[in-house]
C-alpha cells in the first residue's frame, strides 16, 4: 500500500482512532531534508505494509496538526500507538534507526 496523505480533516480518523501503529512523516515540498527522507519513508512503507500504516502530513498546508503535535522542525517522524505519539525522530536519519523504533513499537 502506498503511503496515506494526511491532512487536518483526515488525521484523526487515520491516526488517532487506526488499530494499527501509524509512522507520520511531517514533511513540506521545500524542505530538502524531508526530499532525502521521502525515498526512505516509501520504502518503510512497503515494507511494513499490514503491520504499520505509513502517512505524510504537509505541514504548509495542514497547520492545524503540525500546530497541535508542536512541530517545529521538519523533517520529524511521529510514531503512534493506541493513538499517542510513543517516539519521534527529527531530521534525518538512516533507515536501520527507524526500523528499530518500528519494530520496537509492534513488539511494545
Amino acid at each position: 500500500m502506498a503511503e496515506l496523505q494526511l491532512s487536518d480533516a483526515n488525521f484523526d480518523g487515520e491516526v488517532v482512532k487506526s488499530d494499527r501503529p501509524v509512522l507520520v512523516d511531517f514533511w513540506a515540498p521545500w524542505c530538502g531534508p524531508c526530499r532525502m527522507l521521502a525515498p526512505l519513508v516509501e520504502e518503510l512503507s512497503k515494507e511494513y505494509d499490514g503491520k504499520v500504516k505509513v502517512g505524510k502530513l504537509n505541514t504548509d498546508d495542514n497547520t492545524q496538526v503540525a500546530t497541535r503535535f508542536r512541530i517545529s522542525a521538519i523533517p520529524t517522524l511521529l510514531f503512534f500507538k493506541g493513538g499517542k505519539v510513543i517516539d519521534q525522530l527529527v531530521g534525518v536519519h538512516p533507515k536501520p534507526e527507524i526500523k528499530k523504533r518500528l519494530d520496537a513499537m509492534l513488539v511494545g
